[in-house]
């Protein structure tokens, strides 16, 4: 089967994901290929102008979105029928029905040609993710290594990072806290200025009361993403965990700030509320 790579970097370049935050942008390995002999532009050909319309279409009416791509899944074959899964699954994640999800990725993964082993493994990721969102702990596991795999074989290291950062998420909610963590080590030894990597492994390791080695972590998060208000968030609770009051006052407040109204903002407000004010200086007597 002839695959249109230019489609598939429009496919995986916009809408939005079963999993925030867990598929970054197009790998450059999509993206700066030359197009292949007899290839058409994405621009101009009929395929990436129906998925660009059902893509808008998801975020201004995801249940037509879902519809309208259920339709043409049913209706094409090939590319034309991958997107549209492709589509379905983004509409279908809009909407929560997780099961829809799972199908749709599965099917625009399963029916990616072989060698476009990087769009098989952001669509195998996606599938993952939706069955985590499900509840499928051990169905998401057994997506999400499959999709590991498809990754290696692409050799993108910013894939590998993202299936493992993923894994590492799925392996938490089993209770392989240090599997979880050996992924988390891999995604980012290959994407080490990755800031989810990082934040994942600072979580991980307050969890498992290793507050120094967090504290390294969560720092390094920071840096490379000083705004990111799930950071600030997760830099208080270590610093209040470790007895650093101050520090964790200073850190939920930054995510007050810098993202008022942001769900991390409402949950730094909380936690603000729980540790109380400060303690103020009490001021010397003077003498009798």
């Amino acid at each position: 089967m002839a695959l249109l790579p230019s489609l598939l970097v429009l496919a995986l370049q916009v809408g939005p994901n079963p999993n925030a935050g867990a598929l970054p942008g197009v790998p450059d390995e999509l993206l700066n290929r030359p197009p292949r002999p007899g290839e058409e532009s994405a621009a101009q050909s009929p395929e990436s102008a129906w998925l660009a319309a059902c893509l808008e279409q998801v975020t201004v009416d995801p249940a037509r979105a879902h519809t309208l791509a259920q339709l043409r899944r049913n209706e094409t074959t090939s590319t034309n029928r991958i997107l549209a899964n492709h589509c379905l699954g983004l509409a279908a994640t809009e909407l929560s029905l997780w099961n829809d999800a799972i199908t749709a990725f599965k099917a625009a993964r399963d029916e990616t040609p072989d060698e476009e082993m990087s769009a098989r493994a952001r669509f195998g990721t996606m599938a993952g993710n939706a069955a985590l969102a499900s509840g499928d702990i051990g169905g998401a596991r057994a997506i999400l290594e499959a999709a590991k795999r498809d990754a290696q074989i692409s050799a993108s290291a910013e894939l590998q990072s993202i299936a493992a950062t993923d894994l590492a998420r799925t392996l938490v909610e089993l209770g392989e806290s240090d599997a979880a963590l050996a992924e988390l080590e891999t995604a980012i030894t290959l994407s080490p200025d990755r800031a989810e990597g990082w934040l994942l492994k600072a979580t991980l390791l307050r969890r498992l009361e290793r507050l120094d080695e967090a504290q390294l972590a969560i720092e390094r998060a920071g840096q490379i993403a000083p705004t990111d208000p799930q950071i600030g968030l997760e830099a208080g609770v270590i610093a209040v965990l470790a007895g650093r009051d101050e520090a964790a006052r200073a850190s939920w407040q930054s995510v007050i700030d810098i993202a008022p109204g942001d769900p991390a903002a409402l949950s730094a407000q909380d936690y603000l509320s729980q540790l109380g004010p400060p303690p103020t200086a009490t001021s010397p007597q003077e003498p009798s």
